[in-house]
């Protein structure tokens, strides 16, 4: 390791302590000029290349998933670990694929996969902004899917207007 201070390409581990995120925290000393300094090593995983709908393809983003996560998890009693803890699985879900590329797609139902285990209205926010439907009833079935709504045909259960008289005279 090369000291920061004066170049010195000798140094000597004080101590050695694993973070909780995984990452090694090393407190160092050069041997040169004694100054001290501290390294942080993090493994480096080869995440695949996210193919977009219009075809561009982008570097993975867990930041991206958190912020859709936090987004879609807004107002509802799911806190920031739970959805940090969603984010690891679906990243080590991704490196597991071993592929070289991915569609954004997959990963979304992987998503909300996950958004539906956690909080049923977070599943139907992120899938109505994910998704998109053709019409009304394509939203209702999602949310019957979900099992947030039992749809009934209310059809029969209107009141019929023959009751209203647009001729009769209102008196204030």
């Amino acid at each position: 390791m090369k000291c920061p201070y004066c170049g010195h390409n000798d140094d000597r581990v004080l101590d050695t302590r694993v973070q909780k995120d995984g990452s090694i925290r090393r407190r160092r000393e050069c041997l040169e000029c004694k100054a001290r300094f501290s390294t942080v090593e993090t493994l480096m995983l080869n995440f695949p290349l996210i193919i977009k709908k219009d075809g561009r393809r982008e570097n993975y983003s867990k930041e991206k998933i958190l912020k859709g996560l936090q987004a879609a998890c807004q107002k509802r009693p799911v806190s920031l670990s739970q959805l940090e803890s969603v984010v690891e699985r679906i990243s080590a879900w991704i490196i597991n694929r071993g592929e070289n590329e991915i569609s954004s797609r997959i990963i979304g139902k992987k998503v909300m996969a996950e958004l539906k285990q956690l909080d049923d209205v977070a599943y139907v926010r992120f899938s109505s902004v994910y998704r998109t439907f053709k019409d009304v009833q394509e939203f209702v079935e999602t949310l019957e899917d979900a099992e947030l709504v039992d749809f009934v045909d209310n059809s029969q259960d209107q009141l019929p207007l023959t009751a209203f008289n647009p001729t009769a005279k209102v008196i204030l």
